[in-house]
């Protein structure tokens, strides 16, 4: 369902192209469901090494054995984005798509202060969530979201508060990299780098 109502395929494929992971350097995919993401840097970059963190066991475990059927080596751990379990600078490169719009406007903002605390000076951040419409009729398709995730949650998305939380974060470089259509509204994929 997810596939279809969001393009997917097409707005991971452009988180990683924006991300561009290099074989060696240490990737948190952060709120990794059940490891899409994790698994297709392994493809771009087997050298990678790969961390998803969920707060899902169950989701977890799904991750686990998608990854053992694969061949593929990437570490799966519990934990919430407000409270990272990782050292400071611990990560070239975090990613995370289609989270931030289930956090309130305190959360977001503790998550991004979290992610520029464990991404290394220098390091990247590429992440894709729900953003300002293209136009009426993207904004009426998010309306559905909206009523799943909470006016109040998903409100900051549609204003596109995004890039200004990660700034406020203290990442610079924030841009919209991306502003795709689908069918439940306007996805962007927002990149940063770490000062």
């Amino acid at each position: 369902m997810v596939a279809v109502t969001t393009r997917e395929s097409h707005f991971k494929g452009r988180v990683l192209d924006r991300a561009a992971v290099q074989n060696g350097e240490r990737v948190l995919d952060l709120a990794c469901g059940t490891g899409t993401l994790a698994l297709e840097v392994l493809e771009r970059a087997p050298g990678a090494r790969v961390t998803g963190m969920d707060g899902d066991p169950e989701i977890l475990e799904r991750a686990r054995d998608k990854a053992d059927k694969a061949g593929a080596e990437a570490d799966f751990d519990e934990g919430v984005s407000t409270d990272l379990p990782y050292a400071d600078e611990s990560f070239d490169v975090l990613l995370s798509t289609l989270f931030f719009h289930h956090l309130s406007d305190e959360a977001k903002r503790a998550t991004a202060d979290e992610i520029a605390r464990v991404v290394r000076p220098g390091g990247r951040v590429a992440v894709a969530d729900w953003g300002r419409p293209h136009d009426p009729l993207m904004r009426a398709a998010f309306l559905p979201v909206q009523l799943l995730d909470g006016f109040a949650n998903t409100g900051g998305n549609l204003a596109g508060a995004l890039p200004g939380i990660l700034a406020g974060a203290g990442l610079d470089h924030v841009e919209v990299s991306d502003r795709i259509r689908s069918p439940l509204g306007t996805i962007e994929v927002v990149t940063a780098r770490r000062r």
